[in-house]
């Protein structure tokens, strides 16, 4: 595998499928549908446990060409959503050495505590406004917002914390695994 340009250039990829699926929906919330820019809601390539080809806009897919997952349909951690993070493994395995995709679903009023990873995390935000800060003090008001669209660089072995205010916020997170969290002590 090649280093960061295929990471890069994966990640790009990825959040530009996951994005076009998370968009408002004219339609039902079904394969086919079209969003408000004419996209259609097909999901991330890849993604453990998406479902095979379906008709789209009228056409077959080929599934040995590409899989898909419609968001109500992802392999979420949590089915009954009640944890104040939840998380779906879209690619890979965050537990074992390789590449990994995940997308982490914030509720509102909740935040990770202050921690690092051992490697590098390149995270897209999907949806709502992800809040994010630096450091081991823990106060949500000392948090950025980081709106839909940003792309933040967790770097490896660097304190931060994040998480959710008012609204729900969904990131798209890729990293090589695996993928461990260190909490550190905080300061008072």
């Amino acid at each position: 595998m090649q280093k960061f340009a295929t990471l890069r250039g994966g990640l790009i990829a990825v959040s530009a499928a996951m994005v076009l699926s998370l968009s408002p929906l004219d339609a039902a919330d079904e394969p086919g549908a079209t969003g408000a820019a004419g996209a259609t809601a097909t999901g991330a390539a890849g993604a453990t446990g998406a479902a095979t080809a379906g008709a789209i806009s009228g056409m077959q897919l080929n599934p040995a060409a590409l899989i898909y997952s419609s968001p109500d349909k992802l392999p979420w951690r949590d089915p009954s959503g009640v944890s104040g993070v939840n998380q779906a493994v879209l690619h890979g395995d965050p537990t074992k050495p390789g590449l990994y995709v995940v997308l982490n679903r914030f509720k509102p009023g909740n935040f990770s505590r202050p921690h690092f990873h051992p490697n590098d995390r390149f995270i897209t935000v999907v949806k709502g406004t992800w809040w994010v800060a630096t450091g081991n003090k823990f106060d949500p008001n000392l948090t950025v917002p980081m709106p839909t669209g940003s792309f933040v660089t967790h770097f490896a072995k660097q304190v931060h914390w994040d998480g959710a205010k008012d609204d729900e916020a969904w990131v798209l997170i890729v990293g090589e695994g695996p993928a461990t969290i260190t909490l550190v002590e905080e300061a008072k």
